[in-house]
């Protein structure tokens, strides 16, 4: 770099630029035929993927395979300071784990590789070197302790913080004699006055004089790395982008982009700048929210699909505002110009409602109940392992009635081992003096409950049950329906009261130990009311 600006001092051009005269573009999607349709999802690997990342990448994935386009992830390290180990290969492992895998990426490959923009400084190089040529480009050789005396000056007197442009119109001397001491400056961007006005997909008609509120503006550091003004710029170029969809905090700086494009003789891509995504209360998403991770949610058995259902219920983008949207429905009812420049809420209280409906629909397709029995096995080995009585309950068939029988009542597959399900797997510690405390007619109520379940071809379905065990009742004196459940219950679950469930006369808490036996060749419950 300064041996070209030592060039351009040889050849006497000039480091000014004159005006240019703006332009505008038309406003259109972008999206007709013959139009190759390339988004890219751009994070920096300074921390690992969040939901806010997740919300940016699906909007992108959706709109490319509505219109057959690519998929592209670029990985925008250049900020080696910030930079944090495993943060890449976690951001593609979660797009994968969610089901927006790239068509391009990193660890994929691709024809506009590599996908790494510290991979890519040669093309940011060349970029810089155009703008030189041309003047909308000058070397900056003030040092980091006058820049941040500018800073602490501005914001003494309540300014917004700005380069005041100094090395703008250095002479050619001057300049020659600067890189003598210092030959790796900064470059800075000569920003103009007439900011071209441009129509975002969004947020409309813009404009931002950004010449007038802020300095020239950094694009390639002295250590050789560009700004991210710069990178994305380029690489958007290269990389044939045709939309960019980023999150609106960025429809200002858009403005620049836009004086780099027309500086380097570029087509800039369409704009679609999308609204943030905030907490419930309006606060935004921070990293420093542990539980807002993909890593968390998968860790705790929330569903890739559910994610992307919530977060795009509480946003924009769709007809109609509706939950148990699948990811081949998002992408077919998705219309970009539905989304409006509100910030999306997102309650993540409503979580688990949206993970219910999806893990019911995943119970009711045959092949995917497949790889959820496979799923609970493995829970149940982890969560009991040599508390299991009878191995007999990780078989297959038992497994999938449980999952027909829980559809619809569980939200997660991990609630299956937690404490309140745990009787499906061991046998509850349940002492005798305990079961006569409810009943002093404990024998006679296990004999006839074990010859209810012994009955040949007995199908027992929650009204012969219910109709089957009043009859039992019925004909017991001095002990009430409500004793007998409830000494079935405690037997069976070792649990007074369900939780989340009705209390003492209700059928449901029977259900699963009792009815879970209809069909199958396991006795698992049945043992253990012979244990009685």
């Amino acid at each position: 770099m300064a041996a070209l600006l030592r060039r351009l001092l040889q050849r006497g051009r000039p480091l000014a630029a004159s005006g240019r005269r703006v332009g505008r573009r038309e406003a259109r999607l972008g999206t007709g035929p013959g139009v190759a349709v390339r988004v890219r999802f751009a994070p920096s690997p300074t921390g690992f993927l969040h939901l806010g990342g997740l919300r940016t990448a699906l909007y992108n994935y959706i709109f490319a395979k509505k219109y057959q386009g690519s998929f592209i992830l670029r990985l925008e390290d250049t900020d080696q300071t910030r930079f944090v180990p495993g943060a890449a290969e976690n951001i593609e492992d979660m797009l994968e784990w969610a089901g927006i895998p790239p068509d391009e990426s990193p660890r994929r490959g691709g024809p506009a590789g590599p996908y790494q923009q510290s991979q890519r400084l040669e093309l940011y190089t060349q970029a810089t070197e155009a703008l030189l040529k041309t003047g909308a480009a000058y070397p900056c050789f003030c040092s980091p302790q006058r820049l941040e005396l500018l800073k602490k000056e501005a914001l003494r007197n309540h300014q917004m913080p700005r380069y005041d442009n100094r090395c703008r119109n250095m002479s050619q001397e001057q300049v020659a004699q600067k890189l003598a001491k210092d030959p790796k400056p900064a470059i800075r961007f000569r920003l103009e006055q007439a900011a071209p006005a441009f129509e975002d997909l969004v947020y409309g008609w813009n404009r931002h004089d950004v010449a007038s509120v802020e300095g020239d503006p950094v694009i390639m550091k002295s250590d050789g790395f560009p700004t991210y003004h710069l990178a994305c710029v380029v690489d958007d170029h290269h990389m044939g982008i045709s939309h960019v969809l980023r999150g609106s905090e960025w429809l200002v700086s858009t403005a620049k982009h836009l004086l780099l494009y027309q500086a380097l003789g570029w087509h800039p891509p369409h704009f679609a700048h999308l609204p943030l995504l905030l907490n419930r209360d309006g606060s935004k998403l921070s990293k420093r929210q542990g539980d807002i991770f993909l890593e968390h949610f998968a860790a705790e058995g929330f569903l890739p699909d559910s994610l992307l259902d919530i977060i795009t219920n509480c946003g924009s983008g769709f007809a109609e505002n509706q939950m148990g949207r699948t990811l081949p429905e998002l992408i077919t009812q998705f219309n970009l110009t539905r989304v409006t420049c509100h910030s999306a809420l997102l309650d993540l209280e409503k979580l688990p409602e949206f993970n219910r409906l999806h893990l019911q629909r995943l119970v009711n397709n045959e092949s995917q109940r497949c790889q959820l029995v496979e799923k609970l096995q493995a829970l149940v080995e982890e969560a009991f392992g040599s508390q299991l009585q009878n191995r007999d309950v990780l078989n297959p068939i038992y497994m999938e009635r449980i999952l027909l029988l829980r559809q619809g009542h569980i939200c997660r597959l991990q609630d299956l081992v937690s404490p309140v399900y745990s009787y499906l797997w061991t046998r509850p510690s349940v002492g005798r003096a305990q079961l006569d405390a409810i009943s002093e007619e404990v024998d006679v109520i296990a004999k006839r409950v074990l010859g209810l379940l012994e009955r040949s071809g007995m199908s027992l379905t929650q009204d012969m049950l219910s109709g089957e065990l009043k009859k039992l009742s019925e004909g017991l004196e001095g002990t009430k329906h409500s004793n007998v459940m409830k000494l079935l219950r405690v037997a069976l679950s070792g649990q007074q009261v369900r939780q989340g469930h009705r209390l003492d006369c209700s059928l449901e808490p029977l259900i699963d130990p009792l009815n879970f036996l209809a069909g199958t060749e396991l006795n698992v419950q049945g043992t253990r009311m012979k244990e009685i």
